[in-house]
This record gives C-alpha cells, sequence and structure tokens, in this order.
C-alpha cells in the first residue's frame, strides 16, 4: 500500500485510541481519488482484522437526498461493518463508544446468498435477501466537527459507528420496501418521518448499487451479512442517555439506548 494512503489510515486509527478527532484529510489531498480514500479505508479494516474484528457486512451512506444535501455530496458511499459496532437492542450501549453520534433510521437486510456484482440487477438483490429488520445506524465521524467532505467520509469508513438491529424478521414478500413508513423518536418526541422510497427510491437500488461497486473490487456481499441501504430521514444529534425508537410499518420498532456515564 502506498504511504499516502497508510499515513491517512494511521492517524484515523489514533482516533480510535486516543478519543481526540483530526482535522479533515481533503486539504492534504486536494485532487487525489477517492479510489485512495477508499484504500485509507481498506487499510483500517486490515488492521481491525489482525486486532480479530471480523467483517459482518456493510453499509450504503449518503443514499437519501437528505442525508446528501445535509453532508453537501452528490453521491452515495460504503463502508465495512465489523462485530465490535454491533449492539443489542434496549441494552445501553456503554458511554464513551462514540465521539460525535448521529443516528439514522435504515431497513437493514441479512443476506441468505451471496451477491457479487458488476452485472446485479433488482431480481438478484431480491433472490439474495433473506429478510430484512428495522436498524437504528448510529454515524460517527473520526474528523472534528463533522468538517468532511466525500473524500473524507469514505476514507473514515463511511463515518460509521455503530449498528442497533430489531429482533422481528420480515421477509420481502410481506412489504414493499418503497412504501415502508417510518416515525422516529429521541426521548419520547417525534423528530422526522421518512419512507424506504426516499434511499435511492428504493432500498433494493442500494443493494444493487453496492453489491455492483464492490465487485470490481473483489469483494461479495456474504450469506448472513448485514448490509444498511441508507437511511430514510436526516440524521439527528444524539448523546449519553438518550433513547431512541424508530417505528416502521410491517417491520415494527427498533429501540437504542445510549449509557450515561454513571452507568458504566
Amino acid at each position: 500500500m502506498d504511504s499516502a494512503a497508510r499515513k491517512a489510515a494511521d492517524r484515523l486509527l489514533d482516533v480510535y485510541r486516543t478519543g481526540e478527532p483530526i482535522e479533515p484529510l481533503t486539504p492534504d489531498h486536494p485532487d487525489a481519488s477517492l479510489e485512495l480514500a477508499y484504500r485509507i479505508q481498506q487499510a483500517q479494516v486490515e488492521q481491525w482484522e489482525l486486532a480479530g474484528d471480523v467483517v459482518k457486512g456493510h453499509k450504503v451512506g449518503l443514499a437519501s437526498r437528505a442525508i446528501q444535501r445535509q453532508m453537501g455530496v452528490d453521491q452515495p458511499d460504503f463502508g465495512h461493518l465489523t462485530a465490535s459496532m454491533f449492539h443489542l437492542e434496549h441494552h445501553p450501549i456503554p458511554a464513551g463508544t462514540f465521539l460525535q453520534p448521529r443516528i439514522e433510521p435504515e431497513i437493514a437486510f441479512v443476506l441468505g446468498r451471496p451477491l457479487s456484482g458488476p452485472g446485479v440487477t433488482i431480481a438478484d438483490a431480491a433472490r439474495a435477501v433473506d429478510f430484512v429488520l428495522p436498524a437504528l445506524e448510529i454515524v460517527d465521524s473520526r474528523i472534528r466537527d463533522w468538517r468532511i467532505g466525500i473524500f473524507d467520509t469514505i476514507a473514515d469508513n463511511a463515518s460509521s459507528g455503530g449498528v442497533i438491529l430489531g429482533s422481528r424478521p420480515v421477509t420481502l414478500r410481506e412489504l414493499d420496501l418503497r412504501l415502508v413508513g417510518c416515525t422516529l423518536h429521541i426521548n419520547g418526541d417525534l423528530v422526522a418521518t421518512g419512507a424506504g422510497g426516499a434511499v435511492l427510491g428504493s432500498p433494493l437500488n442500494a443493494l444493487v448499487w453496492l453489491a455492483n461497486t464492490v465487485g470490481p473490487l473483489g469483494v461479495t456481499l456474504e450469506p448472513g451479512h448485514v448490509v444498511l441501504p441508507g437511511s430514510m430521514t436526516r440524521a439527528f444529534a444524539v448523546s449519553a442517555g438518550d433513547c431512541v425508537v424508530a417505528n416502521m410499518g410491517g417491520l415494527g420498532s427498533v429501540t437504542a439506548l445510549l449509557g450515561r456515564e454513571e452507568e458504566e
């Protein structure tokens, strides 16, 4: 791996150890391609795997117009989900797990068959899905104050933080994903509503995009892996002690609890 990718990856990995965000990477790589950003991401994944973590899926980020407007970008990206990122619903997530957390409601795909592009169609993607679950994704940034562009967020593993899955699996036959409505409550207050159609027209489109994007990189989406296709609303900042509930039509609910310091 080239020295530029390794140096940037090491800077981001240091943030996980120190808890101190860094300045944006973009000024140091003003003319760099997104390929370099993904190499920086992959270098971190390799280090996590060497330390014993395991890739358990992928996420599509920046998939809705609301999120793209919020983050000032015009295209999706992807990141890796590792075992250490998954948290049980209704169980407090230890305080200090995240730096600058924001939360998003999503429809999580759990794959029953391998999926590898290029050439993946909607039919291929639907056939590969075993079931779906309601999910909350906690996005986080190792870049100070979320001052990110597309290069920064890709390099930073698509701003991945944590995943909370609901526990009621539903098959695709039971749903029209485009029409699944969502309400998002934080500490009992309704903060947003959304629908599956906000995610690239349908969350399945995001799964197709992901498979066809990672396939040429030699990556197959594996059976049992979780794919988060993108948020149904904009992201909302959360902090220690918050309780977040997403209700999704036909899917039920999922609850995330962010632990307080005194609960440690």
